[in-house]
């Protein structure tokens, strides 16, 4: 069986999508449409909404590293989570982690209920309170892990005998992990979904989404909705996303290592009040993390005293980027409560951890030294009065 490592950079110029005259990229097929040879008989592509070769490479790619039967592409991240929950129907009910990405709670919150499909929030790193939060309208368990933005670590497999237990789907966003380090499909999880934006792409220059099916029904609906909404990744962000994640491994792999010597680093620091990264022995999920995952990660998130000792470290941090995203080669600071969490109601973000003190850190790809040194000065001038 062929490594991940080598299906990152091979696997979407295997089945026939190499140039044929020896090129080592997937082309760029720049069409809408595509001719048909027959009246009675059309080829595999016919206009690209549809399908197109590039971005099927693509597909193909992700489907194969993940361990999946089908793969498909969306034009971001959120596109991607909004297709896969067109899966319900109204009157269906959701369990969700409440520790979930912004844009997946607007949704959840302010957009399906539209529809009348309802939903529990639970804390996922309770088994117990998971099943006592499923109904007997439940068809979706919705799985994010770690998860966004304090790394709350959820039991893969229990969750999957919880769902299988009551007929429900399981969906998990990866996009922390990616397949490089967790292969949820492998545990029994029904829909994987990617933010390819981060470290899949890793460079902050396209946004992107990924979904991996596990069986051939799931793939049919899949593409049903991707076909019927038409919110496609397009050609030349396809043939990007194929290029840039044939990094992927060595940039994660040196992005996870250092990220664990400043987890430390600041779980040692006098003004750091609490860190959240799944690598520490002391992070309560740090064992069901290790049996599930190969690896702790390069995002963390850590509470300093309050708002204002936030900001004065923001500003005084010099080498990363303040903005909103993670995984690209730069690293990112974030402000959860006014960035990634900012669509949820202030209650709801003080029950979830997300207090005015918390920032996320996506470790990037510049030398340790110089970013220990930065966290030093700026924890330094934070403190002062």
């Amino acid at each position: 069986m062929t490594n991940l490592e080598t299906t990152f950079i091979h696997g979407a110029i295997r089945e026939g999508y190499a140039d044929k005259k020896g090129a080592v990229n997937v082309p760029m097929y720049l069409s809408s449409t595509f001719h048909q040879q027959s009246i009675d008989e059309f080829g595999e592509f016919d206009y690209a909404r549809s399908g197109n070769p590039t971005r099927n490479a693509l597909e193909r790619a992700i489907a194969e590293l993940e361990g999946g039967d089908r793969g498909f592409a969306f034009s971001t991240g959120m596109a991607a989570v909004s297709a896969c929950f067109m899966l319900l129907s109204s009157g269906d009910h959701i369990v969700i982690t409440e520790d979930v990405y912004g844009g997946t709670y607007r949704f959840v919150t302010k957009v399906l209920p539209r529809f009348g499909i309802t939903h529990t929030f639970v804390d996922f790193t309770d088994l117990e309170a998971v099943r006592a939060a499923v109904k007997p309208e439940t068809k979706l368990i919705y799985i994010e892990t770690p998860s966004n933005p304090t790394l709350g670590i959820t039991d893969i497999r229990g969750v999957v005998e919880i769902a299988n237990d009551s007929g429900a789907l399981t969906f998990l966003d990866n996009t922390f992990m990616t397949p490089l380090h967790q292969r949820p499909l492998d545990l029994g999880v029904d829909v994987v979904i990617h933010s390819a934006t981060k470290f899949l792409s890793g460079h902050s220059d396209i946004v992107a989404g990924l979904v991996v099916t596990r069986t051939p029904e799931l793939s049919d609906t899949i593409y049903f909705i991707q076909n019927s909404f038409g919110s496609v990744l397009g050609v030349q962000d396809s043939y990007t996303l194929i290029q840039n994640m044939k990094t992927t491994s060595v940039r994660f792999n040196e992005e996870a290592r250092v990220a664990m010597k400043i987890a430390e680093y600041l779980e040692a620091h006098p003004l750091v009040e609490k860190v959240y990264y799944p690598g520490l022995t002391t992070h309560p999920g740090h064992a069901i993390h290790a049996a599930q995952s190969t690896s702790p990660g390069a995002v963390l998130s850590f509470n300093l005293p309050n708002y204002e000792v936030a900001k004065k470290f923001v500003e005084a941090m010099k080498i990363p980027v303040f903005a909103v995203s993670l995984g690209g080669v730069e690293s990112i600071l974030s402000y959860p409560a006014k960035m990634s969490h900012a669509a949820m109601e202030p209650a709801e973000r003080a029950k979830r951890g997300i207090t005015d003190g918390l920032l996320r850190f996506s470790v990037g790809l510049e030398n340790e030294d110089d970013l220990l040194a930065d966290f030093a000065q700026a924890l330094e001038k934070a403190a002062q009065p």
